[in-house]
């Protein structure tokens, strides 16, 4: 949906048309002239003889119609970008943090300018840099953390000297996501109440708003769960404001992201504070503004600075500050055990955070003896899995749909059964003849999927519309002058767009076969996957530690007061649009070519 959008992009403006129907509500009603003749021809000189007012387009708007989706996140684009980060820095002084040594806050902090700046960023951002200035993905995480946070980065300079406080991986959350996406399968085949079968992940925005403007049968299916970001945004957030005693909207968050789309997420209603405290008037967003890997090169050569140049190791103690609660601050910044990956794992886990792997090998921890079972469909971004148990009978069914081509094939297949007048004739769901099926296979006895992974971008995150582009690489290595080995310029050949992927993919992968990461406090070593804890249910899974996820999030509803659903799941809307009805006074493609016409063509 936004692979081919960039700021560099956007140098017109949007032209009013039958996509965008706002502008014609906002046109001044005719009032009738005084003593005016009531039978007297009307002429268009005196129709037009008013000037009218520049029509008022906010981003809501943009998102309440399903006609255009550049439009608003063109719009996000110049809301949310690097421009925006650096002028919120110069507005804002850096809130002092201190506070109690037994956690509990005095109501010390009275200046309401000062503002807590912290920022969470995605691996597949970091895997770009990475790929761009041939370093691991954890040389990349280093130089993000000093640009924001280091004395050689934005502290450099501004209005206050202000950065970031923190800098926090959404890896950690993804594992909270990971772990709450297998308990709403079992409840989807368990129980009525929970999303229907099959479970559509959530957890990409692009996904989401086709979803909630083109296929409302669709939402039943989607998971409640939060995506990484708006999780991070939403701990971040209540923790801080519960810890200092200070109102969620002088905590101001950036996401690093790989997509565009992940702006149009930060702007939705439902992920506000609002679904956490329940305040409607002083709801602020979980997330305040959205950059990419693009943007972050932007924000640093705003400030001369040479990102490339910048230290390749972690901040020095001195430029450090203990997260305020001990057990958040060990889940956000204890070190962590890298894992030694396997080529089909990484061909099964994708780059998009690795939804349907956890899920699959969660399935079978359930199921001892069992295996997976890999069909290809009838494209890459197209795959089929069985979970078989020992004698070959499948359990459990998941599939992974990527890119809008493969994902209409799906929504088409989840439509609702109409009533044939025909007798005898039925329509079966999705997962029966009309199941996408690898290789003219039968995909197994029901064949109906439990849960299906879906992301936009075809190849998954790292393909994302934010990430760097094969054909910037040559000009943004030079800049500095020590983006590359030995700190000189070579001259290379670059790879094509596929092949430059697929390098992203490996730094993505790059932080997994590190050795120097010793075990984290709360790991329990390499627990055979199939180990279970008193209830029957496994302990650890694919190196994920259930029990320990669940532990953080129990201490964090309990630290904050609130419930812990209210604080992991989002709601959804379908989104009805009245671009092609007929209204009064002619249909909105009239009214809106005459309004075009009347202001030049544009606003």
């Amino acid at each position: 949906m936004s692979a081919i959008l960039s700021a560099d992009d956007l140098n017109d403006f949007i032209n009013p048309g039958v996509a965008c129907i706002k502008p014609v509500e906002t046109l001044p009603k005719q009032q009738p002239i005084d003593g005016a003749n009531p039978y007297e021809v009307t002429t268009e000189e005196k129709v037009n003889a008013g000037t009218a007012p520049p029509a008022q387009i906010s981003l809501t708007d943009c998102l309440a119609c399903s006609g255009c989706v550049t439009s608003a996140e063109a719009v996000l684009v110049s809301l949310q970008s690097h421009n925006e980060v650096l002028s919120t820095l110069d507005r804002h002084p850096e809130l002092p943090l201190s506070w109690p040594s037994d956690g509990k806050q005095d109501g010390q902090s009275t200046n309401e300018d000062g503002r807590v700046f912290i920022a969470s960023v995605s691996p597949q951002s970091r895997a770009s840099l990475a790929a761009t200035y041939n370093i691991s993905e954890r040389e990349a995480g280093y130089m993000i953390a000093q640009l924001l946070s280091g004395p050689y980065g934005l502290r450099s300079g501004g209005e206050y000297g202000s950065g970031f406080t923190w800098i926090v991986d959404t890896n950690v959350m993804r594992e909270a996501c990971l772990v709450a996406a297998v308990e709403e399968v079992q409840e989807a085949l368990s129980s009525s109440d929970a999303p229907k079968k099959p479970v559509l992940t959530s957890a990409c925005p692009g996904w989401i708003c086709y979803a909630e403007k083109t296929h409302p049968h669709i939402l039943p299916h989607l998971s409640k769960m939060k995506s990484p970001q708006a999780l991070t945004g939403t701990l971040l957030k209540s923790v801080l404001a519960k810890r200092y005693g200070i109102p969620a909207s002088q905590v101001w968050h950036l996401a690093v992201m790989p997509c565009f789309d992940k702006k149009l997420e930060a702007s939705r209603g439902e992920l506000t504070s609002h679904a956490w405290t329940g305040d409607e008037e002083k709801a602020v967003r979980d997330v305040d503004c959205v950059i990419t890997a693009r943007e972050l090169l932007m924000l640093a050569e705003s400030r001369n600075i040479s990102f490339p140049s910048l230290p390749r190791e972690p901040l020095s103690q001195q430029f450090t500050t203990a997260f305020p609660d001990p057990t958040i601050d060990r889940l956000l910044f204890g070190r962590r055990r890298a894992r030694k990956r396997k080529r089909e794992e990484v061909s099964s886990i994708g780059t998009s955070g690795g939804y349907l792997y956890h899920v699959l090998k969660s399935q079978q921890a359930r199921h001892p003896g069992s295996t997976i079972s890999t069909q290809r469909g009838r494209n890459v971004d197209v795959s089929e899995y069985s979970v078989l148990s020992q004698d070959g009978t499948p359990v459990f069914k998941a599939a992974r749909y990527y890119g809008f081509r493969n994902i209409q094939n799906l929504v088409r297949r989840l439509k609702p059964a109409k009533a044939s007048r025909m007798p005898g004739a039925s329509r079966k769901p999705l997962g029966g003849q009309r199941k996408p099926v690898a290789n003219g296979g039968t995909g197994g006895n029901d064949g109906e999927y439990a849960y299906v992974e879906v992301m936009a971008c075809p190849g998954g995150c790292t393909n994302g519309g934010g990430q760097i582009k094969v054909g910037d690489v040559a000009t943004l290595r030079q800049v500095g002058g020590t983006g590359i080995e030995n700190g000189s310029v070579e001259q290379e050949v670059l790879p094509l767009q596929r092949e430059w992927l697929e390098k992203v993919d490996e730094a993505y992968w790059s932080a997994e076969s590190a050795d120097d990461d010793p075990q984290p406090e709360h790991a329990n070593g390499d627990v055979d996957m199939g180990g279970t804890n008193g209830s029957g249910g496994p302990v650890v899974i694919d190196g994920i530690d259930v029990r320990y996820v669940k532990s953080i999030l129990d201490h964090w509803s309990d630290i904050t007061g609130v419930e812990l659903e209210k604080l992991v799941h989002t709601t959804y809307r379908v989104v009805d649009s009245d671009v092609g009805k007929e209204k009064g006074g002619g249909s909105d493609m009239e009214r809106v070519s005459a309004l075009a016409v009347a202001q030049g063509g544009g606003w």
